[in-house]
């Protein structure tokens, strides 16, 4: 596999992320833990993006052999496409699975199936290529609660529904943060303003729950963390008014799903008002960029996210 040069962020407690460069850069983060010369990765991104996770050991002067876990917060192939290639650079990682999503890393047909259900079997090879199984002999499937042993760092999987029923979050105290997944929403760096971080939720088909997203978010917040680590886009840190905006969003998405109408428009219709709605809040934020510039960065989010709402109806 040839060698690419990861753009990474060095940060606190052994944690660096990486870009996975998924659909463009400072979208998508793996984030790599290194604790007693041992190492762990945090999500993986596509296939496109393990040259990347390999060089970052590289940059850290750690061997393939010292890699103990890959864990996968979630088997939404922008977390999770990558892992199965992943693993077969890794010989003695073992993947940590949620129990519902393990059984679809190991046999990922109906996962790819699902997959091009949204994007179309086209665009789904174009994003993430061949989706290679992972041998159930290096699964671990964790129970709700469950502490990891990490080269002697304690990390427990909090089970977190809302975005998907197979997540999980890491709870991680040596860090003093938690790794989201999407459970805690999406903050890209470029929406940073002077008043901090912008968040929304994430509400992507097929399995979105307000109720159970305002849990999940709650839950996060239980463990008393001073940092999130999101895969879109790595940490934030002003949790207090961030879990705030989670809430806020929460309740403001199923309300405009709905108010969204007629079922034959409802995609577009909500399409839409999310769009308006985010805007909205990015301005109020104090973002001064132009507005044109604020769609190319949404448009992924709000159109799966709209759809996420109109299963989220259909199932009501």
């Amino acid at each position: 596999m040839p060698a690419e040069r990861a753009r990474t962020t060095t940060l606190d407690a052994g944690i660096t992320a990486i870009d996975t460069e998924f659909l463009r850069p400072l979208h998508d983060a793996s984030h790599l833990i290194v604790e007693n010369g041992r190492a762990a990765f945090v999500d993986t991104g596509s296939n496109d993006s393990v040259p990347m996770l390999l060089d970052a050991l590289r940059q850290k002067d750690i061997d393939i052999a010292d890699v103990d876990f890959v864990f996968l917060t979630h088997i939404h192939l922008d977390h999770a496409g990558g892992a199965g290639l992943l693993m077969q650079q890794l010989p003695n990682a073992r993947c940590v699975l949620h129990p519902r999503g393990a059984p679809h890393m190991v046999n990922p047909e109906k996962l790819i199936k699902g997959t091009q259900a949204v994007y179309g079997v086209e665009e789904t090879h174009r994003l993430y290529g061949e989706i290679r199984p992972i041998d159930e002999r290096r699964v671990v499937v964790v129970e709700d609660g469950q502490w990891l042993d990490f080269a002697g760092r304690d990390m427990q999987a909090l089970f977190t529904e809302g975005h998907a029923r197979h997540h999980y979050c890491l709870n991680d105290p040596a860090s003093r943060g938690v790794f989201s997944g999407d459970n805690f929403g999406i903050s890209y760096r470029e929406f940073d303003t002077a008043s901090g971080e912008f968040i929304y939720p994430s509400s992507t088909p097929a399995s979105f729950d307000p109720p159970e997203a305002h849990k999940s978010v709650d839950r996060i917040m239980g463990c008393n963390p001073q940092q999130v680590y999101l895969t879109h886009y790595s940490r934030v840190t002003d949790l207090d008014r961030l879990a705030t905006d989670m809430h806020e969003c929460i309740d403001a998405f199923a309300q405009m799903a709905l108010d969204a109408g007629d079922e034959d428009d409802r995609g577009a219709a909500l399409t839409a008002s999310m769009y308006d709605f985010l805007s909205s809040r990015l301005f109020e934020h104090g973002y001064e960029g132009d507005r044109d510039a604020i769609w190319p960065l949404l448009e992924v989010d709000v159109t799966l996210n709209a759809a996420g709402l109109v299963s989220w109806l259909k199932r009501q």
